[in-house]
């Protein structure tokens, strides 16, 4: 159901598309309960105003960095942001202290290399562009600081990348206890190697109901 708000003709709205899931366009006329919509895509479409949704026009084309800043947090809304930021290679995007990640089905290690582990090293929680080590150097901070046990949740669907993201984690943690270590490793090389193969096998685990699979550690 969409977002109670006030439809009139020439709103900014989304409504369900059959090829692309929620297509943009703007509302040339309004009859009862139903709104006649002009969509980008060039075609006209008639769709209950209780199923449309308004469009954030003041958001930028390239997409926010933490979607509490949209003025519309609803579905298309938040899968429009999505698109736009990962368009630009930008896999990582806040909502508040959430993190989400979209997998790119590639590599990137220039995200992931010691220089980047530098600079999120400390840094306050979104002050820099939203990535895992923000949330891992958070988890390390709170637990150097409270003395007490922390926990981070990584979920998704299967072939999400839940356990690329769970070893990046697990690295950068790793990099924040130590440098030393014995036999020529370091300690991050001597975490991953005991962990890496009990990835599968001990961390997911599968929810029968929902059919979504989970990482805990």
């Amino acid at each position: 159901m969409g977002t109670p708000v006030n439809i009139i003709v020439g709103s900014q709205v989304w409504i369900e598309d059959p090829d692309d899931a929620w297509i943009d366009g703007e509302v040339t006329e309004i009859k009862g309960s139903n709104a006649t919509v002009a969509t980008t895509n060039g075609k006209t479409t008639v769709a209950s105003i209780s199923s449309i949704y308004p469009k954030d026009t003041e958001a930028p084309p390239s997409g926010v960095d933490d979607m509490t800043k949209l003025a519309y947090l609803h579905e298309p809304g938040v899968l429009n942001n999505l698109a736009c930021r990962y368009s630009l290679n930008e896999i990582y995007t806040y909502t508040g202290n959430i993190l989400i990640a979209v997998n790119p089905f590639r590599r990137l290690p220039h995200l992931y290399d010691t220089h980047m582990m530098q600079q999120y090293k400390g840094a306050p929680f979104g002050e820099l562009s939203p990535h895992l080590f923000a949330v891992a150097d958070a988890c390390y901070r709170a637990l150097i600081n409270e003395h007490g046990n922390q926990s981070i949740l990584v979920s998704g669907e299967s072939g999400a990348g839940k356990t690329e993201t769970t070893k990046m984690l697990m690295r950068y943690l790793a990099f924040m206890g130590g440098r030393s270590g014995t036999e020529g490793r370091t300690v991050e090389q001597q975490v991953l190697e005991v962990v890496q193969p009990s990835f599968r096998s001990i961390w997911e685990c599968k929810d029968c109901e929902k059919q979504q699979f989970q990482s805990f550690w």
